[in-house]
C-alpha cells in the first residue's frame, strides 16, 4: 500500500508539468499576498513592516501548481490529486496518525472551549502590566499542527458548510464516523454558528480573506500583531518595558483564533472596548528578554457573561475586566497608530 501511494503521488506532481511554461507569468500565492497587502491596507504609519507572521503562513505552492489546483477545484476534481495537493500545500491531511488528535479537537481555541473548560491561571489584572512585575504566565504554546492557509483562488472554490461535509469528505479521503470526520464538522458547526449580540464574525481559510474581514471591522488603517513565540509558558515571567497601543486607549479589535482543519483555518470576530498592550516578557533571574508578547484587556459590559475564572479577578460595568496573552500564532488586528509629527 505503502508502494502505492508514492507511486500515486510522483506520478501526481508530473500532471500538469508540461505546462509549466505556460505558467512563468503566474505569480505565487506569497507574491500575490504581498500584492494584495500593499493594495488593500492604507496604514498611515509607513515605517510599519509587512506582517511577517502572516507572510509565513502564506500557501508553498508554486505558481504553477496554484493554478492547476485551482483548476481542478473548479471542475471538483482536486480529489484525484488528494496526495500531491496535500504535501505541496503544506496541509493536515492524515490527522487520524496524531496521537493527541481527539485532546486537539475538544481543546481548540485560546484558553477554552464550547465545553466550558478554561486553562487555569491565564487572567491577569491590569495593574500587573507594569515593569518589573512579576506574575505566572499559562501555556501559550501553540498545539496546533502546522499548516499553510490555501490562497484565496482554491480555498473560494472549495465547499464549506455543515451541508456539504460529504463533498469535503470526498476531498480529503475522509472515512465515515472517523476522528476526522467529527474535526471537520466540529469547525464548520463553530464557524456556522450564531455571533454574539454586537459581534461580527467569520471563518477564514486564506490570508486575503482574513484582510478583508478585518478591513470590513476596522478600515485599511491595520495592523496585525502577535506573540512571537512561547517561551516563558508555565513558568514565572516578569514584565519589560510595555507599549499601550492605540495610545493605551480602549479601542475595538479583531482577533483570530486557530481552528483545527485540513487547511489553516482562523475564526475570527470583532472584540469592542479592549484595551491592547505590546510587552517585553523577562527571564525573571537573568533579566534577559526571552519573548515579545501581545497582551489584550477587555472591558467588563453590564451585559457581558464573564466566565468564572475571569469573575475571580473582574471589575464592575465600564472597567477592565480581565486581561489575557495572546497565544502564539493567534493573531490581534487593530487600528494602526498614527506617526507622531
Amino acid at each position: 500500500m505503502a508502494l502505492l501511494l508514492l507511486v500515486l503521488f510522483f506520478s501526481s506532481l508530473n500532471v500538469g508539468s508540461a505546462s509549466a511554461s505556460a505558467g512563468e507569468s503566474l505569480s505565487t500565492p506569497k507574491s500575490n499576498l504581498i500584492q494584495y497587502w500593499n493594495k488593500e491596507v492604507r496604514n498611515n504609519n509607513h515605517a510599519i513592516a509587512k506582517p511577517t507572521f502572516l507572510l509565513s503562513k502564506a500557501s508553498p505552492l508554486s505558481a504553477v501548481d496554484s493554478a492547476r489546483f485551482s483548476d481542478l477545484a473548479a471542475e471538483n476534481a482536486l480529489s484525484s490529486q488528494f496526495l500531491a495537493f496535500c504535501a505541496s500545500a503544506n496541509l493536515f491531511c492524515f490527522p487520524d496518525s496524531s496521537p493527541n488528535l481527539e485532546e486537539l479537537i475538544t481543546h481548540t481555541g485560546a484558553f477554552a472551549d464550547a465545553s466550558g473548560w478554561v486553562q487555569s491561571g491565564i487572567f491577569f489584572r491590569e495593574s500587573m502590566l507594569k515593569k518589573g512585575k512579576v506574575l505566572p504566565m499559562p501555556d501559550i504554546k501553540d498545539k496546533m499542527p502546522k499548516r499553510s492557509f490555501l490562497p484565496r483562488s482554491i480555498s473560494s472554490k472549495l465547499p464549506f458548510s455543515t451541508s456539504k461535509v460529504s463533498e469535503l469528505k470526498k476531498i480529503f479521503h475522509v472515512d465515515d464516523n472517523s476522528t476526522v470526520e467529527t474535526m471537520i464538522v466540529k469547525a464548520l458547526s463553530e464557524c456556522e454558528s450564531a455571533p454574539s449580540p454586537g459581534e461580527t464574525k467569520q471563518c477564514v481559510g486564506s490570508a486575503e480573506d482574513m484582510i478583508d474581514f478585518a478591513i470590513s471591522v476596522l478600515g485599511k488603517n491595520i495592523v496585525v500583531r502577535s506573540t512571537e513565540n512561547f517561551k516563558g509558558s508555565k513558568q514565572n515571567i516578569m514584565i519589560g518595558s510595555v507599549e499601550g497601543i492605540n495610545g493605551g486607549k480602549v479601542t475595538q479589535i479583531v482577533s483570530c483564533h486557530q481552528t483545527l482543519f485540513p487547511y489553516l483555518l482562523y475564526h475570527c470576530h470583532s472584540v469592542p472596548k479592549v484595551r491592547v498592550y505590546e510587552v517585553d516578557i523577562l527571564d525573571p533571574n537573568s533579566k534577559a528578554k526571552i519573548n515579545h508578547g501581545v497582551a489584550s484587556c477587555h472591558m467588563h459590559t453590564s451585559d457581558s457573561n464573564p466566565n468564572q475564572a475571569e469573575l475571580t479577578i473582574a471589575s464592575g460595568p465600564g472597567q477592565i475586566k480581565a486581561c489575557h496573552w495572546v497565544v502564539e500564532n493567534h493573531l490581534i488586528w487593530t487600528i494602526a497608530d498614527l506617526l507622531s509629527s
